[in-house]
């Protein structure tokens, strides 16, 4: 079983308009869809679709709450999250001619308590876990270190972990030794505090997360596909072309496919592994909201990508 935490989950509204977005117009929205969101359950909604058994927890509350839950059950897809009391936020993108643009609400301030509920609910969960997936953004009101304190547990227990987060909250966690981190080249580039314009400054970035406490670091570079600096060796790994669509969840279609892979156990085939996760966020791209892939398109893809080792 997969463990998926998500601190501060969203009702998701994607607005499609026939037309590009143009500020000070009107427009048209031409299809309205409301998923359960947030990084977290974005990862459990695919991996669920993949027919992999999937636990989604987090902080969560409100009637927004109450309408996510609802919507969890509706998909068939298992939740165990904490009650805050307080509404869950609302994130809105909206896609227009071939470009998407996505406004994010804060989340509602919640204190200390919520976390440390969260963590008692966390032994157990990680107890019957072969790997926990921390993604996504911390609300209003928790402490920086918040993923450091929940990677812990994972790594007390023995369980594998992953962590996409950005800032503080990513380089706060890195001292726990999460087993991979996920950023993509702007957070990566934050958590160095410099821009990375080249392949090998890329690499140094991820090196440096590594020597700061993660186990592998596996870098998006959007349409580019993913650089892996690993334990025992740094992977390129390449989709044939640039995939045109929505690319709102393929990150955390990226995030399911190598959770799947460290479930799996060791030892583990990298590069097929960065085959996978790249097939699978190309494939994400297809479909008009984050959470789900267009299974016939990762099928396809799979073989086409490429793998360079680096080092």
């Amino acid at each position: 079983m997969i463990v998926t935490v998500t601190l501060n989950p969203a009702l998701d509204l994607t607005y499609q308009l026939d037309g590009g977005l143009s500020p000070g117009r009107t427009h048209r929205v031409r299809t309205v869809d409301e998923r359960p969101g947030g990084k977290g359950i974005n990862v459990a909604r695919v991996l669920h679709q993949l027919g992999v058994a999937v636990v989604a927890t987090g902080l969560l509350g409100g009637t927004q709450g109450e309408a996510i839950r609802t919507r969890l059950a509706e998909l068939g897809l298992s939740e165990r999250f904490v009650e805050t009391g307080q509404d869950a936020r609302r994130t809105v993108v909206v896609v227009g001619g071939g470009v998407s643009t996505g406004l994010w609400e804060p989340g509602p301030r919640l204190a200390g308590r919520h976390l440390d509920d969260l963590s008692d609910q966390m032994v157990q969960l990680i107890s019957h876990a072969r790997c926990v997936v921390f993604s996504g953004s911390l609300p209003p009101g928790l402490p920086s270190d918040a993923y450091r304190r929940l990677v812990a547990l994972a790594v007390a227990a023995g369980v594998a972990s992953i962590l996409d987060a950005d800032g503080d909250a990513l380089t706060d966690a890195l001292p726990a030794g999460p087993t991979l981190v996920k950023p993509n080249l702007d957070e990566l580039g934050r958590a160095v505090g410099h821009d990375l314009s080249t392949l090998e400054s890329t690499a140094a970035a991820a090196t440096q997360l590594r020597l700061a406490g993660a186990g592998t670091v596996v870098v998006s570079r959007g349409a580019l596909g993913l650089l892996a600096v690993t334990p025992v060796g740094t992977w390129l790994a390449t989709p044939p072309r640039p995939i045109e669509g929505n690319p709102t969840g393929a990150g955390d279609a990226c995030v399911a496919a190598l959770a799947r892979g460290l479930a799996d156990g060791n030892p583990i085939d990298w590069p097929e592994l960065l085959r996978d996760a790249v097939a699978l966020s190309g494939a994400a791209v297809h479909r008009p909201v984050a959470g789900e892939v267009e299974l016939e398109a990762y099928q396809r893809y799979r073989p086409q990508i490429t793998l360079e080792r680096m080092g």
